[in-house]
């Protein structure tokens, strides 16, 4: 079995861009936007399956956390990047301590209408790296922190060839070098931007994948053999897709359809990609068909084929799904419970993150 709950607080429970890491303390720090209230908030969850969290209301100053991301700074504090959709600008809150009870908020970007679909990480050098998209422009841009607090930062547009920018994330590299997963809605693909130093002031750009309109919904993560793998959807086919890069800028890569497979049926949406302690591939997504979120496990490394399986199918659930590996080496899934408004969180029982596992 798993462990599942739902989170709420007095303000409001609700859940959409939610955003899970493990914080120093081996416990879970979930960003995400109030549905009600249009706040950003934060939940610390109080023990590693997350079955009590205590929460934080870190910005309320019009529409805002929308597409939060978050990491853990080399600080031991949370960062979170996030859209402020009544400025169109792309802000920052840096948290004050491990429970992300306060924190400093810094607006990073707000030239245009800039800040959404972001995605953070912390780079090798220890100051934090955000991908998101210009509106305006419809351009990917990157910006890089000069220092851990991100109080100055520089600002990078690294694609603007037709429209471009949405759905990005971002990882480091096993060169250093940040790799970004993003959507052309032009060309209707997938494609990856490596970038060719840390601040990510140029990039190598790729396209992953065109075979029909594909690419939304992106996440990207490294595997044990260095190398990128990308979950996205197929949103010609209705499918989930994985991406396997053959090379560490991603210029060529393997691809495979893991969920869908010609069926009437629409999966792949909000995909969330990390790696479980087995080595293996394991995302979460929503299976807008049923209304339920899944997950998939894949069965090798380049993850031509998956096992997957319905987590929660209680409504309609799984939207805005966020995983990551917890200290116990099993996966935390944050989502969004659109039937009761509420977060919810699941804490796999096993690697496979499957429902029930019974040894032979």
């Amino acid at each position: 079995m798993f462990s599942r709950t739902a989170l709420g607080h007095a303000g409001g429970s609700g859940g959409f861009s939610i955003s899970v890491a493990i914080g120093v303390d081996g416990f879970g720090l979930i960003a995400y936007g109030n549905d009600t209230s249009g706040d950003l908030v934060v939940a610390h969850c109080s023990n590693v399956p997350c079955t009590a969290a205590t929460f934080a209301t870190l910005d309320t100053v019009g529409s805002v956390g929308g597409y939060a991301s978050v990491a853990i700074g080399s600080d031991g504090l949370g960062f979170i990047a996030y859209y402020d959709f009544t400025n169109t600008a792309l802000r920052i809150a840096h948290c004050s301590d491990t429970g992300c009870t306060t924190a400093t908020l810094v607006t990073v970007d707000n030239l245009g209408d800039v800040g959404a679909y972001t995605s953070l990480t912390m780079g090798v050098d220890g100051l934090a790296l955000i991908s998101y998209s210009d509106l305006s422009n419809r351009d990917l841009k990157v910006a890089h922190c000069s220092n851990v607090a991100c109080t100055a930062s520089t600002v990078t547009t690294l694609d603007s060839t037709g429209l471009v920018g949405d759905y990005t994330s971002i990882a480091i590299a096993i060169d250093g070098f940040a790799l970004i997963s993003y959507y052309d809605a032009s060309g209707g693909g997938l494609k990856a931007a490596h970038c060719s130093d840390f601040a990510c002031t140029s990039a190598t750009l790729t396209i992953v994948d065109t075979a029909g309109d594909v690419g939304t919904d992106t996440s990207v993560t490294i595997g044990v053999d260095g190398l990128a793998l990308i979950s996205y959807r197929d949103v010609t086919n209705g499918d989930l897709k994985v991406a396997h890069c053959t090379n560490t800028p991603c210029t060529t890569s393997t691809l495979a359809s893991l969920d869908g497979g010609g069926l009437v049926a629409d999966v792949g949406n909000f995909t969330s990609v990390t790696i479980g302690a087995d080595g293996l591939g394991l995302i979460t997504y929503f299976d807008r068909t049923n209304t339920a979120l899944k997950v998939a496990h894949c069965s090798n490394v380049q993850c031509t084929t998956a096992a997957v399986s319905i987590v929660d199918n209680t409504g309609s659930v799984g939207e805005e799904t966020s995983v990551t590996i917890g200290v116990d080496g099993l996966g935390l899934i944050g989502y969004w419970d659109r039937t009761n408004g509420v977060l919810k969180v699941v804490h796999c029982s096993n690697v496979l993150g499957i429902p029930w596992v019974r040894p032979r």
